[in-house]
């Protein structure tokens, strides 16, 4: 019997050594084992890359467009002023600088330096990344700057006075931790930040909100909320309007989309009537402007509302509700107007809602171009000012500057981007798929006027599919330059996951229904081949984050329809991606290996799980960054070290910096632009 027991034991030992997870030292991100890994695949694959004869002039061109002096200087509304991020071939890391609304306008501002981040990482050695600013209203004299270290999520804050141009001597600081800061009034600030054991999340995130004078120290600020571990964090927004109301809302995350809202009295917090799935915009005249993610009642999923900031607990008023094929994307607070840009089947639309005699809202269609994208690049508060960004596959951003207040003159076009690569012999057009359940799924292509219908038509097809997020068209002078010139085409595919359609476009594919979303890009690759547009041989995928698990899906799923895969920053292991860096707060999205029927799906998808060692796959491209800290480089390497293992060829690059978006600097991002279309070239158009 006993030797028995031990002959179970002895079995059961076995088969636990044949599945545990012979790679889980690569997730020591800063192991000096993993590292040395890391730089023997970055030699490896940056060698047949970087030598091929195409890579030094792809990044030369994308260099010199990154760096083009005549770019648009990306403007954000600080007080009665326009502030910019300003990044070139001389200022590396970047200049924080400033000019007036009026000299903006004009062909060439006068740019005044608020912080230079080359001198500040030379005069402190570090690398300062800029992650942002959050300026207390209504004087926006002094702000919150937050600067990461290479690029990851956690950074130092500092606070800065505009007017004299520098570091508050004795001013706040809070040390390198993932935080969140915001004013809540001149001389106090609200603070979630690393207390200390026990005070983040699974997700890594702060759960402990506290109050913090002026002169104290951090260990004398006082609590003012705290969530629980299980949440994914505790988040903190400051609003004031122009007739002195002010909200300071709490937004304690249930999971990645499901929230409570609470707002901040001199008696502690009070939860506001508001439904889980929603997201506060701003605040005008009083009232809260509320973006519905679910039914409310009568209100419908997907309408923007108002909330009185003098009854919390009281009803909101409907402001605006889209159709089944429209969808607000974003809105913006001016003053005392509503900036509301929106998709209608996937097209951009703009309106400036203006107060009613009644009480409510009435919206105005904005005259802008029709067949592009329109987005909401930033909005006053002191003023009712805003700035939209209008730009499609093959027209060059155009910057229009609008006065809310008055919609029915146009937007003004102040600026507009110049051509970046010739656009005179392609077209873009939307096109339609069939997923595998008859649903319709909408794409664009980008192709030359002339392609032929006989499948030789290089392509590469992207998608994302995933946390509401929408794809939309966008004028991108390094694909143009690089691969479109060269008789590339390219295609975009709006599947499900995405936000394109609302709130139902993306819940149709959470969880244990994401197959949809992995059948829909496959959709759209056989679409793309039945019309004799491409061919497997002709036909790349690229994808990041969200999209790089896209990728490795369907790497593994339909090998047999393409022949070019980048999988950047990716999540692959989704049976451990919750005790991977950020991981824990994607549960909304993905599931749990907790609850056994998600675990079961999970497992099945799981490209980590699934690569097989007699599986015929195409010589994907993986990238990734050590320094991101939201996905982290694990999924990337252990996926990669596997490939090695079972005898796949694959190229692998993991750039030291950048965090999650893959870039600290603008010839770190012409670098990654370059390998990937040396590798995309060498699959698709040999």
């Amino acid at each position: 019997m006993r030797r028995g027991l031990i002959l179970i034991a002895l079995l059961l030992g076995a088969a636990a050594a044949r599945t545990a997870d012979p790679y889980l030292w690569l997730e020591e991100v800063h192991g000096a084992r993993a590292l040395d890994w890391v730089r023997a695949e970055n030699a490896r694959s940056l060698r047949p890359l970087q030598s091929d004869p195409n890579y030094r002039p792809f990044f030369d061109q994308a260099l010199a467009i990154a760096q083009a002096a005549d770019r648009i200087p990306t403007p954000e509304l600080v007080g009665a002023d326009v502030y910019n991020l300003w990044q070139d071939r001389v200022h590396v890391q970047g200049l924080w600088r400033h000019t007036t609304q009026a000299d903006y306008a004009g062909a060439q501002p006068h740019w005044q330096t608020a912080i230079d981040l080359d001198a500040l990482s030379r005069a402190e050695h570090h690398v300062w990344v800029w992650e942002g600013a959050t300026c207390e209203r209504p004087k926006s004299t002094r702000c919150l700057v937050a600067l990461s270290e290479g690029g990851e999520d956690a950074v130092t804050t500092r606070e800065f006075d505009l007017t004299a141009a520098g570091f508050v001597q004795g001013g706040f600081v809070l040390p390198h931790a993932k935080q969140v800061a915001d004013w809540e009034g001149e001389d106090s600030i609200l603070v979630g930040t690393d207390w200390g054991p026990g005070s983040m999340t699974a997700s890594g995130y702060p759960f402990v909100i506290k109050r913090l004078h002026r002169g104290q120290a951090l260990s004398q600020a006082e609590e003012v909320f705290r969530g629980t571990p299980q949440d994914v964090s505790v988040l903190i927004a400051a609003f004031v309007d122009d007739q002195g109301h002010r909200a300071v809302i709490l937004q304690r995350g249930l999971d990645f989309f499901r929230s409570e809202f609470r707002l901040v009295t001199p008696g502690g917090t009070a939860k506001l009537n508001l439904p889980e799935k929603a997201e506060v915009e701003g605040l005008v005249r009083g009232q809260l402007i509320v973006k519905l993610n679910q039914a409310m009642g009568a209100l419908p999923s997907g309408s923007l509302v108002s909330l009185a900031l003098s009854a919390p607990q009281g009803t909101p008023r409907l402001i605006l509700a889209p159709t089944a094929r429209q969808a607000i994307e974003e809105v913006g607070v001016t003053a005392g107007c509503i900036v509301v840009t929106m998709l209608d089947e996937v097209r951009g639309r703009a309106l400036a809602l203006t107060a009613g005699q009644d009480g409510g809202w009435v919206a105005h269609a904005l005259a802008l171009p029709d067949n592009a994208a329109v987005k909401l690049v930033t909005a006053g508060s002191l003023d009712d000012r805003a700035y939209l960004q209008v730009a499609s596959f093959l027209l060059p951003d155009t910057l229009y500057q609008l006065d809310a207040a008055t919609p029915a003159a146009a937007p003004v076009a102040i600026r507009s981007l110049p051509a970046q690569f010739d656009a005179s012999r392609d077209v873009a057009e939307q096109l339609q798929a069939t997923s595998t359940d008859g649903t319709k799924i909408p794409y664009f292509l980008v192709r030359p006027k002339s392609a032929r219908l006989d499948g030789s038509n290089p392509t590469l097809l992207t998608g994302y599919g995933g946390f509401d997020v929408s794809e939309t068209p966008s004028y991108n002078g390094t694909v143009g330059k690089l691969w479109l010139e060269r008789g590339g085409s390219y295609a975009l595919a709006n599947i499900r996951g995405g936000g394109e359609f609302g709130p139902a476009w993306h819940e149709a594919g959470l969880k244990t229904h994401r197959q949809r979303i992995y059948d829909d890009f496959a959709a759209v690759a056989r679409d793309l081949e039945a019309r004799r547009f491409t061919s497997p041989a002709h036909l790349g995928i690229r994808g990041r984050s969200n999209g790089g698990l896209l990728m490795g899906v369907e790497f593994e799923q339909h090998p047999e329809l393409w022949n070019a895969v980048i999988i950047g920053v990716p999540l692959l292991d989704m049976l451990r991606f919750e005790q991977i860096a950020a991981g824990a707060s994607w549960v909304g999205e993905y599931g749990s290996v907790a609850n056994p029927d998600e675990r079961a799906f999970l497992q099945r998808i799981s490209p980590y799980a699934n690569l097989k060692p007699d599986g015929h796959y195409p010589t994907p491209y993986i990238f990734t960054t050590t320094s991101d800290d939201r996905v982290g480089p694990v999924h990337a390497r252990k996926f990669a070290a596997l490939m090695e293992a079972q005898g796949h060829p694959f190229l692998y690059y993991e750039a030291l910096e950048g965090g999650h978006v893959a870039s600290a600097n603008l010839r770190e991002a012409a670098m990654e632009q370059a390998l990937e279309m040396t590798y995309l070239t060498s699959k698709l158009m040999r």
